[in-house]
């Protein structure tokens, strides 16, 4: 239950927050939304299932709020707050903006810290190895570093030495290139705070702060990669945080992402011959007799690997009769043919006897170094090395052990395809992906964590839960608690466009239509956006009637989205006639207050063509079990990204402008009531 001093810190709060906001408005949509946060995290709708799933519009202050509402509560019952964000934009916000204010401004006492992947910091002693012109350290490159590359270390070690730098490559004023970088990265096997000399390396000093931290804030990747090694490994115990999944809509397509594998064929035979030098030099540098079982294992298991990744090439290279029509096979509903199946298995299972000998390789190289019978300088390089290929093996392992899963009626099969790379001497990449990710995220977050809050200004389809639901794993009636909150603003300032129009999107006039409609749509010394259904559209019509509109057209892909963004806004500025063109990628995350954006063009409803494997394999899924993926996925996500397209004209309270949206399958197909209900409620002008 929530405890009523906890409710007296939450109201104190918000009248310190609101007080130094300046010109603040109170809105019940957020009141209520502090609320529903706080009673769900405290349990008191249900003790065993603390999530609470909400659709709030923009403007409600969805950060405010659970901040408001998650903080005061996660203090109280000792757990962390765990913030993850799907973009990198509003981690900032929150890092720079949001969070500086408020613990500036409520009676809260807390630390935040952002928390990134051991990859985007730098070893410490490495660093130093690179930067030391005495020690000979070009010998630990892989190839012969240009001067330049040198002079960067050095400046890198500098900057570190003075304090100047911490070590995060994200906060170096201009990008390191990948090759330096690999010399000076942190990783888990060579950089271990087992080894006393890495105690203060950059990683091991943020990871520090994490500890000592109440607000953690992380990306959704992050989040996922930390679930899936059980918890506990780079964030805190699930059991110990009340997690905030800001843009929650992006979830379920990046776990989706994250739990799928793939491999080349010969280029994986290549790297597994390589197995072996790796033994011999192991032998040579690593004292003593320890290392000669694993190594041998390890060698024997990558050569019988070998052997069947070369039957398997063998399969592909006498059944080419699969890539005749395109460059990639998708096996259907997951199932490889029989010879593939067994070859999987095999592959699997000498994987895994090999993986588990270069881990004890590893863990003797690590030992030796600790009792100081092997030098630091002969170690490390040699204990990233081996690592390295540890890693490689584990997503190669992860491959073969979704390749040789049998298929079961019960659950969704996994999408599984073979793709010919051209580019590299005709070499089969293959790959598998779960469709649906529902259970893991259930598995591995929902039923672990201490209390979840899911927050989007878009995760209904159709004026509904159910889309979202599925696609994470959540069920009906299991304590999850849904709260969806309109936008407080004024639609009717806004107005909703459908004019009529001869031809439909898939006529073959319909694109002619849109270059004789278009530049009337655009209005002067205004700001204007068009969303296209694809770049070839989008050039098409610039190309037509770049001749009949008076100002030059911003199209994306032609200037960086910097550049594109910054000479929309200085036109908007100086009250001339702004116009951008785009595609999809702009519907979402792109901030047009005001007198920025005012005449918004969608010029068709955007609806996703099942084009990759696994897209494919979903839908093939849905219509196997007697489904239509058709109104089970497309229409949905259709409605999702119309949403988020309309919702680039709303960004403040004052905005005010017209929506054109040129697709009369609103008005004549059965499922556009149903795409436009879902719509804020603007001020409409269809012409039925």
């Amino acid at each position: 239950m929530l405890k009523p001093q906890v409710k007296q810190l939450i109201r104190e709060t918000y009248q310190a927050i609101s007080q130094s906001l300046p010109d603040y408005q109170v809105r019940k949509e957020q009141n209520y939304l502090v609320a529903e946060i706080a009673k769900t995290l405290a349990g008191e709708y249900d003790p065993q299932r603390r999530i609470l799933v909400a659709e709030a519009g923009t403007g409600i202050g969805k950060s405010l709020a659970y901040l408001l509402g998650g903080l005061a509560v996660a203090q109280n019952q000792n757990k962390k707050l765990v913030i993850s964000t799907a973009t990198v934009t509003l981690q900032e916000q929150l890092i720079n903006k949001d969070l500086p204010f408020f613990l500036q401004h409520s009676s809260l006492k807390f630390t935040f810290t952002l928390v990134k992947g051991r990859g985007r910091y730098c070893c410490e002693h490495k660093l130093r190895e690179h930067a030391d012109p005495q020690d000979g350290q070009q010998a630990l490159w892989d190839e012969k570093p240009k001067k330049s590359d040198i002079d960067l270390i050095k400046r890198l070690f500098k900057a570190y030495q003075e304090g100047k730098w911490q070590g995060d490559r994200d906060t170096w004023p201009m990008p390191i290139a990948d090759h330096v970088w690999q010399q000076i990265v942190a990783d888990k096997h060579s950089c271990s705070r087992a080894l006393s000399h890495h105690h203060q390396c950059p990683f091991h000093r943020a990871r520090d702060e994490l500890e000592k931290a109440d607000v953690l804030i992380v990306n959704h990747a992050l989040l996922l990669a930390d679930t899936e090694l059980g918890g506990g490994i780079i964030l805190p115990d699930p059991d110990s945080c009340f997690y905030v999944m800001d843009e929650a809509h992006h979830l379920p397509s990046i776990a989706r992402d994250f739990a799928s594998a793939n491999i080349a064929i010969n280029a994986s035979i290549n790297w597994l011959g390589k197995l072996e030098l790796l033994n011999r030099k192991i032998a040579q540098q690593v004292s003593g007799q320890s290392t000669m079982a694993p190594g041998s294992e390890m060698v024997s298991s990558a050569l019988s690997i070998k052997q069947e990744l070369g039957h398997v090439a063998t399969f592909f290279n006498a059944n080419t009769s699969l890539f005749q029509n395109e460059s990639t096979y998708r096996f259907a509903m997951g199932e490889l043919p029989e010879p593939l199946t067994v070859h999987a298995c095999a592959i699997r299972d000498e994987t895994k006897t090999c993986l588990k000998a270069l881990n004890k390789l590893l863990s003797i190289i690590a030992e030796q170094l600790k009792d100081g019978d092997i030098k630091t300088k002969v170690a490390e390089p040699l204990m990233a090395d081996v690592g390295s290929n540890v890693q490689r093996l584990e997503n190669f392992f992860q491959l073969w052990f979704m390749l040789a899963k049998e298929p079961t009626g019960k659950h969704a099969p996994l999408a599984c395809w073979a793709k010919r790379l051209e580019q590299t001497d005709a070499d089969i990449m293959l790959a598998a992906s779960p469709i649906e990710v529902g259970g893991l995220l259930e598995n591995q977050l929902w039923s672990r964590a201490a209390g979840v809050f899911l927050c989007s200004a878009t995760l209904t389809a159709l004026n509904s839960f159910d889309f979202f639901r599925h696609q994470s794993g959540l069920k009906e009636q299991d304590g999850t608690q849904y709260l969806r909150l309109r936008s407080p603003f004024d639609y009717d300032k806004i107005t909703l466009q459908i004019p009529p129009m001869r031809h439909e999107p898939g006529n073959d006039a319909y694109d002619k239509e849109l270059c004789e409609l278009i530049p009337a749509l655009l209005a002067e010394k205004q700001g204007n956006l068009v969303l296209f259904a694809s770049y070839w559209q989008m050039r098409l019509v610039a190309e037509k009637i770049k001749s009949k509109v008076k100002a030059p057209l911003l199209l994306q892909g032609e200037l960086s989205r910097s550049q594109m963004l910054e000479q929309y806004k200085s036109r908007c500025d100086k009250g001339e006639t702004a116009i951008m063109f785009g595609t999809g990628s702009l519907s979402e995350g792109l901030d047009l207050p005001g007198h920025y954006l005012t005449n918004l063009i969608i010029t068709k409803l955007p609806f996703a063509v099942p084009t990759s494997p696994v897209e494919e394999a979903h839908a093939e899924w849905i219509e196997s079990k007697g489904g239509n993926a058709f109104l089970q996925i497309t229409i949905p996500e259709a409605s999702k990204k119309l949403i988020q397209s309309c919702g680039r004209l709303v960004r403040k309270e004052n905005d005010w402008g017209k929506i054109t949206i040129l697709d009369r399958r609103l008005v004549t197909r059965r499922y556009g009531k149903g795409l436009l209900d879902a719509l804020p409620p603007f001020k409409r002008d269809i012409q039925y």
